[in-house]
């Protein structure tokens, strides 16, 4: 079965480059000096600070393999004089809200960067979808679950 790609700005690999970096060489070994010190504590079977522990290191073990296999299977956004134009991954966009009078500023992510609490939304999100090559000016109808919204592409950066 053939993995899936994981599409990434040159930020996001980077970001996810140093998370697994400071996971193998930090992370693994305060968990291992805790785990030392816990065992130093006596009788393991009822030591809550061993478990404690012993459950991060899981943790952040099961979290190095999902960015080893991420990593692995990555494609980064490059930029084209084209996608300047058009909406794209990467691109980030102003947005008019044309019921509400609201703009909005969202930057179209791969996935595995999409964070809306910080306004990056995933490509493949129903906004995100809907955005895609489309051009400044542009009248935008996108189905959410709580009906229909409609934009207006204001800015491409």
């Amino acid at each position: 079965m053939q993995e899936k790609e994981v599409v990434l700005t040159k930020e996001g690999l980077l970001r996810l480059e140093q998370e697994q970096e400071n996971l193998k060489a930090v992370k693994r070994r305060e968990v291992a000096e805790r785990i030392k010190q816990a065992i130093e504590f006596g009788d393991i079977s009822e030591n809550s600070e061993f478990e404690d522990a012993k459950n991060e290191q899981a943790f952040i073990e099961g979290r190095i393999l999902t960015l080893e296999k991420m990593l692995r299977n990555v494609k980064v956004i490059e930029d084209t004089e084209e996608e300047k134009n058009h909406a794209s991954l990467g691109s980030t966009v102003t947005l008019i809200d044309l019921d509400l009078d609201e703009t909005l500023e969202y930057t179209i992510v791969g996935a595995a960067e999409a964070n809306p609490m910080n306004n990056r939304i995933s490509f493949e999100s129903p906004v995100g979808a809907a955005i895609l090559g489309h051009v400044r000016g542009d009248e935008i109808e996108v189905q959410v679950p709580a009906g229909v919204v409609k934009f207006r592409l204001e800015e491409i950066r």
